[in-house]
């Protein structure tokens, strides 16, 4: 397994309303760029679109203290999927044959290990960015 270090540092804040702000100003940035949906190119996919849609509705479907803890990952995320070409553990969705996941690793500034999950389309090769989470068993 080949983990990405990222040079973008955690989210700050002490509480949710500080912390959801700060990702969605970052988020924001991103959506500004264009008038449809809004995507980060991704280094591994040879400059393929990842969308970053679906990523909010499953966050928001979390409780407070789950989403604080992915959100203040976001800024870490974004940049692992812009910037990394290491190899993610791929797979085909147990619940639909017609999807695949990828799963990214990385390390945050200070020593945090992360998860990146992206959903693949193989009809459509549309890929999406499904969600962003800790890894509880590092360290």
């Amino acid at each position: 397994m080949e983990i990405y270090r990222t040079k973008a540092k955690k989210l700050t804040g002490t509480d949710y309303k500080e912390i959801r702000r700060n990702a969605l100003a970052s988020y924001e940035l991103i959506r500004k760029r264009t008038k449809r949906r809004p995507y980060v190119r991704s280094a591994y996919f040879s400059k393929e679109k990842i969308f970053l849609g679906l990523f909010w509705g499953h966050l928001y479907e979390k409780n407070y203290r789950d989403q604080r803890r992915r959100m203040k990952l976001f800024d870490c995320a974004i940049e692992l999927i812009q910037k990394s070409k290491l190899d993610p553990v791929s797979r085909e969705n147990p619940n639909r044959s017609k999807e695949l996941l990828h799963k990214f690793f990385g390390i945050s500034p200070d020593d945090e290990l992360f998860i990146v999950q992206i959903k693949e389309n193989k009809r459509s090769n549309q890929k999406w960015l499904i969600s962003i989470f800790p890894d509880e068993k590092w360290g």
